[in-house]
């Protein structure tokens, strides 16, 4: 026999040697003995029922769950009812009995089961053809159209084509499987039983079908009385396994694949490192990398394996998470490699919480840490705070462009625009923050938080919700609020020219803000009346645009208030929509209802405050 204890105990081959070692260690055995020599050697060394001792102390340790025809596949043939039981239930000296009995039966065969010389080498594929050659005609056609047959024909194709009844198939399908059973315990058969174990120690927990198929040369070899690939028959005779999608799977293809998800819960793991876990359920490494792609919601995405739902959101988190370093939206999208919109990768960086603006096209992950990109006249007052409220415009200078994707020319403009002011040479602070006889910038009557139909994003950034009406559609020009005009750092007399791929957009300040033609900008969208449009203007001067169709009528009313603010992501709660409408206004995460309904007040927000039925 050249047999080893791997080879008739797969679970030998998944298992660490460093599980096995301590367990199953032996003085009188070499090192690692259970796969270095035939089981034969082993037993005339230590005696059969330590050996079986030996497995059945790793099979109680480490595969109590595991059932004992899935450790020792040959205890199938010869227990079918105690191969289905597990270590646990049957406890060690049981399971060391049905162990023991198995090797003793493999290695002292009565005298009567030895086989003429000749027979060692008979193929398999006649030895099996025997079988069917004794059986009739409707046995054989049962056999190879509903018992062995990939497209498995019904009991009732079957009773019309033989003119019985249903009850008379089924019956003859059952003496097929009793007569195929007892065939298989007789002595001659032991070749295609030790085949039967060496492929399931070949197979694992998962493999493609295909590997069934080309495992040996005879297996796609024709079965003469079946005119079948020999193969078909075999995967009959590997119990316990399903064929679900391309793959055969020990025990059920859900389980295994929910166990595989499982394994990646808590984030993206290196591909070798993900195919070393994989193999711990069972599957070959060879094949590990193939059934990770085939279980839904994984992925391999840059040499790691990611969870990979549904959602948006969490296919960006884990591109990030895999990248390492802060990405611009158009990177993300390439990453992603799906149908979705650059403008909808967009809206769900900034509306979710889970990332960070960086820089002027980055985006990250918030658990990263670091500094948030507000825009540079955000900055700019953020640098005079951390300089104790007032800064030198150089230094301001150095420091922005150095950390992010700015100019100095575009630094320098805004700090000498409105809301700084210049305190001595080449110094400023935020206007109005101590009296003085400088130069006051316009200030509008209401800041752009007061503002109606004006709201904040994560990233610092306020915008604007134009509601599209036909006059928008036609071309004519509407009214900026003036605390978002101011926001834009505009004051009355002055002109502002937004770039925009389908053509520049003027706001000019006459007696009011004004905004040209956006006509070109939802012709692109193709929006329609009833439909919103939030824009604003970027620090480089671009405008920014970010489109949502009207709302559906059934949309609850959280989030049909939320919807106004440009917020679609689903919320759990009315309190979390009302602390996200109170971020979008300007107020802190200590604000009250009360304190949300009272600004939505005093900025003339009516639309949203019925929704949330105040």
């Amino acid at each position: 026999m050249n047999l080893s204890l791997s080879d008739l105990a797969p679970p030998l081959r998944w298992t660490s040697p460093g599980q096995i070692a301590p367990i199953v260690e032996e003085p009188l055995l070499p090192e690692a003995w259970w796969q270095a020599i035939p089981l034969d050697r082993a037993c005339a060394a230590v005696g059969t029922q330590t050996v079986a001792g030996h497995l059945a102390d790793l099979a109680v340790a480490c595969w109590g769950h595991l059932m004992l025809g899935d450790i020792l596949p040959l205890l199938r043939f010869s227990d079918p009812a105690e191969s289905e039981r597990s270590p646990e239930t049957l406890g060690k000296d049981v399971v060391q009995k049905l162990f023991t009995g198995v090797f003793e039966r493999l290695l002292d065969p009565a005298p009567e089961v030895a086989a003429p010389a000749a027979r060692p080498d008979r193929p398999l594929p006649e030895l099996i053809d025997e079988l069917f050659a004794a059986l009739d005609d409707r046995q054989r056609a049962i056999a190879r159209d509903r018992l062995y047959a990939e497209q498995r024909a019904t009991l009732d194709e079957l009773a019309q084509r033989f003119s019985v009844t249903r009850e008379r198939i089924r019956q003859i399908e059952r003496d097929l499987r009793d007569h195929v059973g007892n065939w298989l315990s007789t002595p001659e058969v032991a070749p295609l039983v030790a085949h039967v174990a060496w492929l399931r120690g070949r197979l694992g927990s998962a493999v493609p079908a295909d590997d069934l198929q080309a495992a040996v040369p005879w297996h796609g070899a024709e079965l003469r009385t079946l005119g079948i690939p020999a193969w078909q028959f075999i995967r009959t005779l590997l119990t316990g396994y399903e064929q679900a999608e391309g793959w055969f799977v020990a025990g059920g293809a859900d389980d295994l694949r929910e166990k595989t998800r499982q394994l990646f819960t808590d984030g993206p793991r290196p591909l070798a490192e993900a195919v070393t876990m994989v193999a711990q359920l069972g599957v070959r490494e060879d094949v590990a990398e193939r059934w990770i792609l085939a279980t839904p919601q994984l992925r391999v995405l840059g040499q790691h394996v990611v969870p990979w739902p549904r959602s948006i959101n969490e296919k960006a988190e884990a591109v990030l998470a895999v990248a390492g370093t802060p990405l611009s939206p158009e990177e993300i999208q390439e990453r992603i490699g799906e149908d979705y919109s650059l403008v909808g990768i967009r809206n769900q960086l900034t509306a979710d919480d889970r990332f960070r603006r960086v820089d002027r096209n980055k985006y990250g992950l918030t658990r990263w840490g670091g500094d948030e990109y507000l825009g540079i006249r955000e900055m700019i007052a953020r640098e005079i705070e951390r300089a104790g409220g007032e800064a030198s415009v150089s230094t301001i200078v150095t420091n922005l462009t150095s950390r992010y994707d700015v100019s100095e020319s575009s630094v320098r403009a805004y700090s000498g625009g409105p809301g700084f002011e210049r305190t001595q040479r080449g110094w400023i602070r935020v206007a109005g923050t101590s009296p003085g006889g400088s130069e006051v910038s316009y200030q509008p009557r209401k800041d752009v938080s007061e503002t109606r139909r004006s709201f904040r994003s994560r990233d610092g950034r306020w915008w604007h919700r134009v509601d599209v009406n036909a006059e928008h559609l036609r071309g004519s020009g509407s009214p900026l609020p003036t605390g978002f005009a101011a926001y834009l750092g505009m004051a009355p007399g002055g002109q502002l020219t937004a770039s925009a791929p389908s053509g520049d957009v003027v706001i000019s300040w006459h007696n009011q803000p004004t905004m040209g033609s956006i006509r070109n900008v939802l012709a692109e969208y193709k929006a329609n009346e009833g439909d919103h449009v939030f824009l604003t203007v970027s620090d480089g001067g671009e405008l920014l645009t970010r489109y949502l169709p009207a709302a559906p009528v059934a949309m609850p009313p959280i989030n049909r208030a939320l919807y106004l603010l440009g917020y679609t992501a689903p919320v759990s709660s009315e309190l979390e929509g009302l602390r996200l409408i109170g971020a979008r206004i300007g107020l802190p995460d200590t604000a009250t209802r009360e304190d949300v309904i009272a600004r939505l007040r005093e900025r003339g927000d009516r639309d949203i405050l019925g929704f949330l039925g105040a």
